[in-house]
């Protein structure tokens, strides 16, 4: 065995992934797994550059799962892990995450050491550990604003019935549901009751044949589940972080394993954080961007044509166009996946620096998101790392739900388990 085989095989066994995901890593074609498989084979080699960044990819996770945990949850349409990581950091364990865009399974794996799995579509429920919450985020284009709304019609907003598959083998003890806050009046409510009626059992409707979902889907839809819900509508700036951004959140519990709790109890036991109400300014999240550096300052034909547009809009009645704030505004618009096109939603001013104004850094976008310091956002380019965090999830809201569905699982769990003792919630 010569020296580079040994490099590019200790190497991956270091980082405890296969073939196909280290072609991932280190930018390989679909085809990557078999150029890895030659190397390893001593068939050919990789180049100088190639065999550089094979030696500098590390191996150290700043949030690696450690130690005994206290529950397990599994993570779909997992992002970079912005629902995952406050229920780890509060004693969770995860056993199986789902992502399939490629980009973001490198942040996911250079922040948390596992490299998730792809296509959920393509994964049999049976095949997923148990688990007693499951958390998902899952596809919010089809009922958002810039998704046209499409909901049930788009093949993104079919996603639901995989999680209502999962939900019908393995019947996990609670989950947590977030999408864009237009889901509870998407087809004027009728999405969201469809939605609520599946989990609740309650659904009477035939789903369209044509509705593209995969066949597991739609066979685990004669499977009846029996969760009791609570949604709300919860913005970030509401919890200190300087972004107007509003998500819908849901939370089931499973009524068949708690059989011996009410409805009553539930709603006892559970209720959603209440907003901290923290002041909030966009200075804070800003990061020091000397007078020199230009790299997120917006080129002149750019910032003119942010302004050319607005105008138009203003002109038609309607608030379309550029959004412009300082260190002192109190949060800024909602930050989307498209930031990184032209930075639109939210620029800093910088005309006390005689300069056109400048997209937020990925750091800052992080920042806006809740993430903490130590969260690896330089795995992947700028412009996936600004598509990373405008479709993540505001990382402080869900610790003030995940701190508040462990204790409401704490107390069930006792009340199931004492069923002969009057049942009193503090």
């Amino acid at each position: 065995m010569n020296e580079v085989q040994k490099i590019v095989i200790n190497k991956r066994n270091e980082l405890g992934v296969s073939q196909k995901e280290f072609a991932s890593l280190i930018g390989l074609s679909e085809a990557g797994e078999r150029t890895v498989r030659r190397w390893e084979n001593g068939e050919n080699q990789p180049s100088a550059s190639r065999l550089d960044k094979i030696k500098s990819l590390n191996a150290n996770h700043p949030y690696q799962s450690k130690g005994k945990a206290d529950f397990k949850f599994i993570d779909l349409f997992a992002g970079i892990g912005g629902i995952r990581l406050p229920f780890q950091q509060h004693g969770g364990e995860c056993v199986f995450t789902s992502e399939i865009d490629k980009h973001a399974q490198k942040t996911y794996f250079a922040n948390y050491g596992e490299y998730p799995q792809g296509d959920i579509t393509q994964i049999r429920a049976s095949d997923i550990p148990d688990h007693d919450i499951l958390l998902a985020g899952f596809p919010c284009q089809a009922f958002s604003q810039a998704g046209l709304k499409q909901g049930f019609n788009d093949t993104r907003g079919t996603m639901f019935f995989e999680i209502q598959r999962i939900l019908a083998e393995k019947r996990p003890k609670m989950f947590l549901l977030e999408n864009v806050k237009t889901l509870r009046t998407h087809d004027k409510g009728k999405t969201f009751q469809t939605i609520q009626d599946i989990l609740t059992g309650e659904h009477q409707e035939i789903i369209p044949d044509d509705l593209p979902m995969s066949d597991e889907a739609r066979n685990a839809l004669g499977q009846k589940l029996n969760y009791w819900i609570d949604f709300k509508v919860l913005r970030a700036g509401d919890f200190g972080i300087p972004q107007n951004r509003e998500r819908i959140f849901i939370v089931g519990f499973n009524k068949d394993y708690f059989s011996n709790l009410t409805d009553n109890d539930f709603k006892k036991i559970f209720s959603f954080p209440t907003p901290t109400n923290e002041p909030t300014r966009v200075g804070d999240i800003l990061e020091n961007v000397s007078m020199e550096d230009t790299t997120y300052t917006i080129s002149d034909n750019l910032w003119n044509g942010h302004q050319k547009r607005k105008l138009e809009h203003g002109k038609k009645g309607n608030g379309f166009g550029y959004c412009l704030f300082n260190a002192d505004s109190p949060y800024t618009n909602t930050i989307s996946a498209r930031y990184y096109k032209d930075g639109s939603e939210a620029l800093i001013d910088q005309s006390h620096l005689g300069k056109n104004p400048r997209m937020l850094t990925p750091r800052e976008c992080a920042r806006l998101q809740g993430f903490p310091e130590d969260f690896i956002v330089d795995s992947v380019s700028k412009a996936q790392a600004y598509k990373q965090f405008g479709n993540s999830v505001c990382v402080k809201v869900i610790d003030e739900i995940a701190k508040k569905m462990i204790l409401a699982l704490h107390k069930a769990n006792l009340l199931q388990a004492q069923p002969t003792i009057e049942k009193t919630v503090a």
